[in-house]
């Protein structure tokens, strides 16, 4: 595009990224490339941001700069880091831009802009009170993987003549040097997460597949010798450590449960119960079985769905250790609610008080959701236990 006279009050200069480096002398090469390098220094994305601002602010003569960050949408500005301004300075301005005016219009047309007085400028906002007058303005774009990250804003050029359009060479040329760097910022961090979720999830696995189940098999083991005793105080003895590997495992199943959250895109709730319950009855001779109805990995949330395994998981648990039973049966149902079912062919409730048998959990966990919790017996003469708990209202549900 043709460039206006700098009387015009406001410019679009459209260069590509060579043709911006050819207009600079030498020593501006050098100044671009020093501040370049120093961009790259930054660790993590403030420090990149505070960098490329104070970058392009000192690379183009300028009093002020700023780099505001848009939102997911493209559309607001999110963050805004400023250059020029000291504390007081920010306090009394108060609330950051949003995107308005001049702002809104680079905003709008992602391309770099020159005005030469804000005062006189058509799509000006004016300023809030407190804020410093501002006259001369360049606005440039930051591009990260073809799209838009941010915009620079630089005001008010030192020498008090307008910035020119070798300043807008060097900062357009900045930018995109900026964008790269805060994409691979961006991406390091994501890595960053990926490699911590798998960490966690390793370890997780670890105490599950290896630690519990190496508890939970000893504890069988001895519930088997205290069976066979004919000692009273030694039978005492081992039902309290068992008591205390029960309580162990419960412990290290809770940290398994924190260490899976957040839980991945992609994981089956469903899956995970299949998963989980066969693990529990694999060291027991019990043959479990699954029914499910409903939308129960799309329709539960996630919070709720880790309340449903750990349901599960406690209820199966007691089964396998208490029940005597060679069958399981777990049943899922999402409606209006989420209903899940544990019937078991084991000894059933007979005289034993069931709130010993570590229900109080299921009790306290579906009271907390506004939600039942029953246990009885089955038709076969097992146990049943029925938890239930109301549906979280979703945004596609609510009356409009």
């Amino acid at each position: 595009m043709a460039e206006h006279s700098p009387d015009d009050g406001h410019v679009h200069v459209a260069t590509s990224g060579t043709d911006a480096i050819d207009a600079v002398d030498p020593a501006d090469l050098s100044r671009l490339l020093d501040a370049i390098v120093d961009i790259g220094r930054g660790s993590d994305l403030p420090s990149v941001l505070h960098r490329t601002v104070a970058a392009a602010t000192e690379l183009a003569g300028a009093r002020y700069g700023a780099l505001g960050v848009l939102d997911e949408t493209g559309s607001h500005l999110t963050d805004f880091v400023t250059c020029g301004l000291d504390d007081a300075e920010i306090a009394r301005i108060g609330d950051r831009p949003a995107g308005k005016g001049l702002l809104g219009t680079l905003i709008i047309d992602p391309r770099p802009v020159r005005v030469q007085d804000l005062s006189i400028h058509p799509d000006r906002y004016g300023f809030p009170p407190g804020h410093p007058p501002m006259g001369s303005f360049l606005g440039v774009p930051i591009d990260a993987r073809s799209r838009v990250f941010g915009n620079l804003y630089l005001c008010d050029k030192l020498d008090g003549a307008g910035f020119t359009a070798r300043d807008e060479a060097l900062v357009v040329a900045l930018a995109t040097a900026a964008g790269v760097v805060i994409d691979n910022v961006r991406l390091s961090e994501r890595i960053s997460e990926m490699r911590l979720v798998a960490d966690r999830e390793r370890i997780a696995r670890d105490l599950h597949d290896t630690v519990i189940q190496r508890l939970f098999a000893s504890g069988l083991q001895l519930q088997g010798v205290a069976a066979r005793t004919g000692d009273p105080e030694t039978s005492e003895r081992l039902a309290q450590v068992i008591d205390d590997l029960d309580e162990t495992v419960r412990h290290i199943r809770t940290t398994v449960f924190e260490l899976q959250r957040p839980r991945l895109p992609g994981r089956s709730t469903r899956q995970e119960i299949i998963d989980m319950v066969e693990e529990l009855v694999s060291v027991a001779t019990v043959h479990a079985e699954f029914r499910f109805d409903g939308p129960i990995d799309l329709g539960v949330p996630d919070a709720l769905a880790d309340h449903l395994e750990a349901t599960v998981r406690e209820a199966v648990t007691n089964t396998v250790r208490h029940a005597r039973a060679t069958r399981v049966v777990v049943e899922v149902t999402v409606d209006d609610d989420v209903l899940v079912r544990i019937t078991d062919d084991g000894r059933g409730l007979g005289e034993i008080d069931s709130s010993g048998l570590g229900l109080r959990n299921l009790h306290s966990r579906a009271a907390e959701l506004g939600g039942t919790c029953s246990v009885g017996t089955s038709p076969d003469g097992g146990t049943v236990v029925e938890w239930r708990v109301p549906l979280p209202e979703t945004d596609a549900q609510r009356p409009v």
